[in-house]
């Protein structure tokens, strides 16, 4: 018989079952596997503190996910606040990233380009396929925003990645593509 959502157990059977799943959302939207791994860590051990919530939201791994988001867009502006003090005092600004043959490192080298919010809704939109609608509340903002922020994203990794019929005009291809 199954746990209860609420107790800890239930935690235990959820972060199971969505460990995977956000793992792999979150490695698009860091572009890096051990990142990826502490932002899915990070996010189960919010989710546990706030277990009793979370267990009990009518749709758990949409509060997981929403969680995993936020976190990766907190520490980014924490990682940019960081990095703007350190250039501001000589250091030197990130390296570019460099072109890969393979298809799959091309466009998570394409993504990378992006700003983190707009990385976020790219990847929730087109890898998670969720609704625009779902997009926006997850990322606290207007479904316009969503809109002009992924075709302005979209435009960009067209250009970024060159030859834009290789790829297809289809942006869920990002989904295929990325995920194989």
């Amino acid at each position: 018989m199954p746990s209860p959502l609420g107790s800890d157990a239930g935690f235990e059977e959820f972060a199971r079952s969505a460990q995977t799943r956000l793992y792999r959302t979150a490695y698009l939207l860091c572009g890096d596997a051990e990142t990826a791994r502490d932002l899915t860590q990070t996010t189960l051990a919010k989710l546990f503190q706030h277990w009793r919530r979370a267990g009990s939201a009518e749709h758990p791994h949409a509060y997981a996910k929403t969680v995993l988001t936020r976190t990766f867009l907190s520490e980014r502006r924490r990682r940019l606040r960081d990095l703007l003090a350190f250039t501001k005092t000589g250091g030197l600004g990130p390296a570019r990233a460099t072109e890969q043959p393979d298809l799959r490192v091309t466009l998570l080298a394409a993504l990378a380009e992006l700003p983190p919010r707009a990385r976020a809704m790219v990847v929730l939109r087109y890898w998670e396929d969720l609704s625009v609608e779902t997009v926006a509340s997850l990322m606290r903002c207007s479904e316009a925003t969503v809109k002009s922020q992924c075709s302005r994203s979209l435009a960009r990794l067209r250009d970024h990645l060159g030859e834009a019929h290789l790829y297809t005009a289809d942006p869920h291809h990002l989904h295929h593509t990325i995920g194989s």
